[in-house]
């Protein structure tokens, strides 16, 4: 029969290892950004819910943002409903609000409560209508014309960004000690509904409430140079250094300005990592390795 001590013993070694991470993160807010791509996998969700149970165990206090993209596409097209598209981004207008407002604030959001649940946590669906926790203004975008090369704007509909966000909502919530689990879903002054980008949002969310960390959960290992490797550490000087020589281009862009306009609103930094990686989480703040690109003011 084999011994099954060495094993228990190498066990008990990393959790010991884990100690000084988690006094370091004891009663601190960390906000994560759980993407629509890293969620598409039954397994990686699993471990993402015992990761944000754990977590909240171990003293620290979780905020869950979640997209919703991919899922979002497929239900407009069940649907019938054609999508707009303008400089490569989507419009929303009526018809498309209420679908993302149905699939991010419904089916997804009481999904990832859940899953929680399963785990043994106790979580609560919230979007940023709830409790008037945020209020956004419509979003305006640029693009060039490939004949004068002048910027034009686009009117996305109903898009918004977080103009501002009320945090006497979530300070009950963690008080409570229950972990909310938010829907970039927003209300506007016109009283309308508008759709957020989740990074953004998550970037507004752990501004408001100077998170020791934000957490960006991807399907990428975070931020490549420009042969394809993993830059594990990043300045805000870097980064917009990185954006100006083309190194950091497409949709990493508004990825790396949240990370740096949460740094700005004292946010003390920030990690964009894969979230498709088992335990990406706690490998990312209960170990020495890390687990993406963590990036800080300076």
């Amino acid at each position: 029969m084999t011994d099954p001590l060495p094993n228990v013993h190498v066990r008990a070694e990393i959790l010991t290892q884990a100690l000084p991470h988690m006094q370091r993160y004891d009663q601190e807010i960390v906000v994560i950004k759980y993407g629509g791509h890293a969620m598409g996998d039954p397994a990686a969700a699993e471990d993402f819910a015992e990761d944000i149970v754990l977590l909240e165990q171990s003293g620290l206090k979780p905020i869950v943002v979640h997209g919703g993209g991919p899922q979002i596409g497929k239900m407009l097209a069940r649907l019938g409903i054609e999508s707009e598209f303008r400089g490569g981004l989507r419009v929303t207008d009526e018809a498309t609000v209420e679908v993302v407002e149905m699939v991010l604030a419904g089916s997804i959001n009481k999904q990832i409560v859940g899953w929680i649940a399963a785990e043994g946590g106790r979580a609560i669906g919230l979007c940023g209508k709830d409790g008037n926790m945020v209020r956004a203004k419509r979003a305006m975008r640029t693009i060039k014309d490939p004949d004068s090369n002048i910027e034009q704007a686009i009117d996305l509909g109903l898009v918004g960004e977080p103009e501002h966000v009320e945090r006497g909502v979530l300070d009950a919530v963690l008080k409570a000690e229950l972990i909310p689990v938010l829907a970039p879903v927003a209300y506007g002054e016109d009283g309308k509904t508008y759709n957020v980008n989740a990074d953004t949002f998550a970037g507004a969310i752990a501004g408001a409430l100077r998170a020791k960390r934000l957490l960006l959960l991807t399907d990428v290992p975070g931020v490549l140079d420009k042969d394809k490797n993993l830059i594990q550490e990043l300045s805000v000087e870097d980064c917009r250094r990185l954006i100006a020589d083309g190194t950091i281009t497409g949709g990493m862009i508004p990825k790396v300005e949240t990370c740096i306009y949460a740094l700005e609103q004292g946010v003390e930094a920030v990690v964009i990592l894969n979230g498709k990686v088992a335990h990406a989480a706690l490998l990312e703040l209960f170990t020495d390795f890390g687990a993406g690109t963590l990036i800080r003011r300076t």
